[in-house]
């Protein structure tokens, strides 16, 4: 009897998925960026959060009602495959596989690994660094290469062997990442009122050296990162009970409190310090300032688990990948990718090759974007351009399901798609000004991965 992959995520867990996933590093690793692109305004700070969540809200709204329609094996790969066709779902199963889940969680273990070593750091300032935290060893160091390693081989080995402990762990994390969150928001935006900090943020700028040209358009574009990973909670849709049901209320649900919690928290952290030590020190600043050395280097600690629960997300979508272009009979060797263990539940080849292919991400991630190895030529931020490819391939799928869905109404055939279709175009347009040549780069080596897919397309034989 063919093993399948068990339904036993609940509502819940569906709905920490989402929120776990999306609120994590971003939000803390991306904060500082949108200030220093804006040069330290924070009303088009404050504007360019609102513009990526409303991008975000649209998108998962089509695609909630997409989830009520579709269900396969993995929700984004379901949707290209019934509004395209089995050649571009195939080729969005290659993308998501090789590209965009590994590319993101390279990048997240390295988020947690820098943060839990400037927790030490900060609590034990004699903590012994090859490269002193002062000089960048929280960042490039070897300490923080190896923990990222042993953080990515941790959480792989927890998906690949106990998805259900897997399932607790976001939940679990889920819940203390908010708190640290709702604490700055709350006491953030009540303290710097009372100090008048907050006020003079919002009139106030900052000398930053590197200024975006097009400081609302970049901006824009890293809000990506904070934003994006909702879509990977699709990833689960057959092991979650009544998906049909219970996936869209998971994406309308996490998407609100997402975007409510990002702006609030930007703002509160504007009243814990001045635009220019959040540029220069990073929102750690902000938790000290308010709640003490202590008190806010334990908040740091809260942050580390944020950022694992969200590595956590990314590696349970990244280890499912293979196997839902395997279940179609698609990809490389589907036999041995389609394989389901009997005991664990898990597609376990299909999450060695995730785990394979996050390294080597992990490597150039290191490489063209930390160490400064090479730069020029296929140097480019594999942080963001993946998920800005991703909002590209999303175009079509909008297109295809407003000529197709006649049965719908006019809100859900025409009016969200359209607008989802819209903020994707813009996405990308953003990305383009905001990265310039660097999309270039990028270009050929997605151009040249998606080839090698092509090679293994059945789909092609088929007709």
């Amino acid at each position: 009897m063919e093993q399948k992959l068990e339904r036993k995520y609940g509502l819940f867990t569906a709905i920490c998925m989402v929120v776990g996933i999306v609120i994590g590093s971003g939000v803390f690793f991306k904060a500082q960026t949108v200030l220093t692109k804006t040069g330290g305004n924070m009303p088009l700070g404050i504007l360019a959060w609102g513009i990526g969540g409303a991008i975000m809200l649209v998108c998962l709204l089509t695609f909630s009602f997409m989830g009520q329609k579709y269900e396969r094996v993995n929700g984004v790969v379901d949707y290209a495959e019934a509004t395209v066709g089995p050649r571009y779902g195939y080729l969005m199963g290659w993308f998501t596989a090789t590209i965009y889940f590994p590319g993101m969680t390279s990048v997240l273990v390295w988020v947690s690994a820098r943060y839990t070593l400037e927790f030490l750091t900060s609590a034990f300032p004699n903590f012994p660094m090859t490269i002193p935290a002062a000089q960048g060893g929280c960042i490039v160091g070897p300490e923080v290469m190896a923990l990222s390693v042993l953080y990515m081989s941790a959480i792989y080995s927890i998906n690949a062997l106990s998805p259900k402990m897997a399932g607790k762990v976001q939940a679990s994390t889920t819940v203390i990442k908010m708190i640290p969150l709702i604490l700055m928001a709350v006491v953030g935006l009540f303290v710097g009122m009372s100090s008048g900090q907050l006020q003079e943020n919002f009139v106030t700028t900052a000398q930053v050296a590197d200024v975006s040209a097009n400081p609302l358009l970049a901006s824009v574009c890293a809000t990506a990162f904070a934003y994006e990973g909702w879509i990977i909670a699709t990833s689960i849709n057959s092991e979650i009970k009544d998906s049909k049901k219970n996936l869209p209320k998971a994406l309308t649900i996490g998407g609100i409190v997402i975007v409510a919690t990002y702006i609030l928290y930007y703002i509160g952290v504007a009243g814990g310090a001045t635009n220019q030590e959040l540029i220069d020190k990073g929102a750690t600043i902000a938790f000290v300032n308010i709640f003490g050395p202590f008190l806010g280097n334990v908040l740091n600690l809260f942050i580390v688990i944020s950022c694992l629960g969200t590595t956590n997300g990314l590696m349970l979508g990244c280890c499912r990948c293979m196997y839902s272009i395997a279940a179609r009979g698609e990809g490389p060797n589907p036999d041995m990718y389609g394989q389901v263990d009997k005991v664990t539940n898990m597609p376990n080849n299909s999450s060695v090759f995730a785990l394979l292919v996050t390294g080597a991400w992990f490597f150039y991630f290191y490489a063209a974007n930390l160490a400064g190895m090479w730069s020029g030529p296929f140097a480019f931020d594999s942080s963001e351009l993946p998920i800005i490819t991703i909002y590209l391939m999303y175009i079509p799928m909008f297109i295809q399901w407003m000529r197709k869905e006649k049965d719908q109404s006019t809100l859900i055939r025409f009016v969200l798609p359209f607008l989802a279709l819209c903020g994707s175009v813009f996405m990308v347009y953003a990305c383009i000004i905001g990265h310039g040549m660097a999309c270039f780069w990028y270009m050929i080596v997605f151009l040249v991965i998606m080839a090698v897919g092509v090679m293994f397309d059945k789909s092609r034989k088929n007709k």
